[in-house]
């Protein structure tokens, strides 16, 4: 089943990122629970998740950017696209990636965006599979950490 994130879904999310690059669970701290509080409350930041066994198993986040060019169109960026490895290959991950574009339509979105670290050429085939061209535009990261 696809769907949105809820509140209950935190625990389950951190623990999906293992599968993403996290090394372990944060801890409960109370920054990680007013960072997940403006996630849930912002109607701009949405994090889909794809359920099964009574739990996320995929996900990605879709976040709306209101923007003043494009005649004032908003866009979109994916970011956190992850699937447990115990469950890869059965379309989980196209699918929310197909509901955030569906979010980003909705929105009216003029563009959606993603970057992505893997170098693999299935997961880059897999994106250009569900619509990112990555001919057109050059990403670059100025990493603040």
């Amino acid at each position: 089943m696809i769907r949105e994130a809820n509140a209950s879904d935190l625990n389950a999310l951190l623990e999906l990122y293992l599968d993403l690059h996290e090394k372990r669970v944060p801890e409960d701290s109370p920054r990680l629970r007013e960072a997940w509080a403006r996630i849930m409350a912002d109607p701009d930041h949405h994090i889909v998740v794809y359920e099964a066994d009574g739990r996320p198993v995929s996900s990605c986040v879709c976040v709306v950017v209101p923007n003043l060019t494009r005649d004032a169109r908003p866009y979109a960026l994916v970011e956190n696209v992850v699937t447990h490895r115990d469950h890869r290959g059965r379309g989980y991950a196209t699918r929310c990636l197909a509901r955030a574009r569906e979010i980003a339509e909705a929105a009216g979105c003029y563009k959606l965006m993603l970057l992505t670290g893997a170098k693999d050429a299935a997961t880059l085939d897999f994106y250009r599979r569900a619509g990112y061209d990555d001919g057109e535009k050059t990403g670059f990261i100025l990493r603040l950490d």
